[in-house]
């Protein structure tokens, strides 16, 4: 296997970026924050990308921070390894392009905090998800206190992060974490199938609804309706609109 801390693939309108420390179980550091920020950094340059999958080798997504780092140089920490992801991750949720994320095994701390970040997400059956971050004395980072809650809802948001217990696969598909469990052999088959029906969506479409979905929750109903409008006008220009109208007055016919 690569000793390149991320792997990429391409395939068609796909991008595939696989954390690749799996003896460490994916844990990140200085040199896979790097290498993420550049990956997503020419990922969301390149138009004819429109599905960014985000995976793990090996045996689980991520498993949080490089402990060793962590031991060693913790000063390096916020600069050389929370800022680099913290960036990549600007990037990803400014972006018109869908971030999907395929998690197996443990996903802990900064792993579940990069899965929630993620507009999609589809888990094999023997993930399990636990915040992790009060386990070392942190408060978390990489947007999992932005996005818990949005998720779950304040109070629910506080018990994982606060009670410390893990959530399985099947648990975060009821609490909608997750939007698709399978089995751990169909999920690189599964994954795949689901970026591929993601990138056939209209181009335009898919990202004004990304980007309405990520404002609600800031924006009053007037300023909401508004936007719609707007992305809707917008649309309504579109090539693909007008196929898609004509297809579906062809099909009453």
């Amino acid at each position: 296997m690569s000793e390149a801390p991320l792997l990429q693939k391409r395939s068609g309108k796909l991008l595939q970026l696989q954390f690749n420390r799996p003896a460490s179980l994916n844990a990140i550091d200085s040199a896979m924050a790097g290498a993420f920020l550049q990956a997503v950094t020419e990922a969301v340059a390149d138009e004819s990308i429109r599905v960014i999958i985000l995976s793990g080798a090996g045996r689980s997504f991520m498993a949080g921070g490089d402990i060793a780092q962590f031991s060693r140089d913790p000063q390096s920490i916020p600069q050389s390894l929370i800022e680099p992801m913290n960036q990549a991750i600007r990037l990803l949720g400014n972006s018109d392009k869908i971030v999907l994320g395929s998690v197996q095994g443990p996903v802990a701390g900064a792993g579940m905090s990069l899965a929630l970040i993620c507009d999609l997400l589809i888990a094999a059956d023997n993930t399990r998800f636990s915040f992790a971050y009060t386990a070392l004395a942190a408060s978390g980072d990489l947007g999992i206190s932005w996005s818990l809650p949005r998720l779950l809802g304040l109070r629910n948001a506080m018990a994982v992060a606060l009670l410390g217990d893990s959530i399985k696969a099947d648990e975060a598909q009821r609490l909608g974490l997750v939007n698709r469990m399978v089995t751990a052999e169909q999920l690189t088959e599964q994954t795949l199938a689901l970026a591929e029906q993601l990138a056939e969506l209209p181009t335009l479409a898919a990202a004004s609804i990304k980007r309405l979905m990520q404002a609600a929750l800031q924006q009053d109903l007037s300023s909401q309706l508004d936007a719609e409008k707007q992305a809707f006008s917008q649309c309504i220009e579109q090539p693909d609109f007008h196929a898609a109208v004509d297809g579906f007055l062809a099909k009453r016919k």
